[in-house]
């Protein structure tokens, strides 16, 4: 079946012919966070199905936004990963999905959430003003879930796991996404239990403060 275009000499229309069918930007999402082999990539986008992930990844492919490269022995595994030209949808990703946070509203019971959704949802409403003079680790723990967020003067790393001896520990659900529009106080949030810590509550503010949905 040939690929549909919106046959539009535009930026965007061909932005949109290359990364706009259904799934392709969340495959760019994950890939943002760092290579995958396919079965991740399967496993990270729940209700994906096989023929369209595969189909998705070969128009990235020939679209020159990913690429695969074999690992190393003893792994000798494939994994994909996103050129330079894919990388510089980083921006673009960020802030769709701050864009689309504002609405969010509460989920569904068959919504997932993914490690690597919510590594690029701290990446994407992380405000490197509001934390140029913060030095502190947080270990964010949603169910089964653990990122540790650790930031340097303005700068984050996220990954999966449990941080080495945290500042704070905070434990939550889907509460996590009022505190960070502000629907929620930080101290509302944690005498309504919807938000646990352990360390210092007052650096749930500064949590806040730095991860944001404006």
């Amino acid at each position: 079946m040939a690929r549909q275009t919106y046959g539009q000499y535009c930026g965007l229309a061909h932005a949109l012919d290359i990364v706009g069918q259904r799934w392709a930007l969340l495959i760019v999402r994950d890939l943002l966070v760092g290579p995958r082999r396919y079965t991740d990539l399967k496993q990270g986008l729940p209700g994906i199905p096989s023929n369209i992930l595969s189909a998705r990844l070969k128009e990235l492919e020939d679209a020159d936004v990913i690429a695969r490269r074999a690992l190393p022995r003893p792994s000798n595994a494939v994994v994909y990963e996103l050129t330079d030209y894919g990388s510089a949808l980083e921006d673009a990703v960020k802030s769709l999905g701050r864009w689309g946070a504002r609405t969010l509203g509460e989920p569904d019971p068959d919504d997932a959430v993914t490690v690597d959704s919510m590594v690029m949802a701290l990446r994407s409403t992380f405000h490197p003003d509001a934390a140029r003079d913060v030095t502190l680790t947080y270990e964010l723990r949603l169910g089964p879930i653990v990122l540790s967020a650790r930031i340097d003067r303005g700068e984050l790393e996220v990954v999966e796991g449990a941080a080495d001896r945290p500042d704070l520990v905070i434990e939550t659900g889907p509460a996590v996404k009022a505190l960070m529009a502000r629907e929620i106080t930080p101290e509302d949030a944690i005498a309504l239990g919807s938000v646990s810590v352990t360390g210092d509550p007052a650096l749930l503010a500064t949590f806040a403060d730095v991860f944001s949905i404006p």
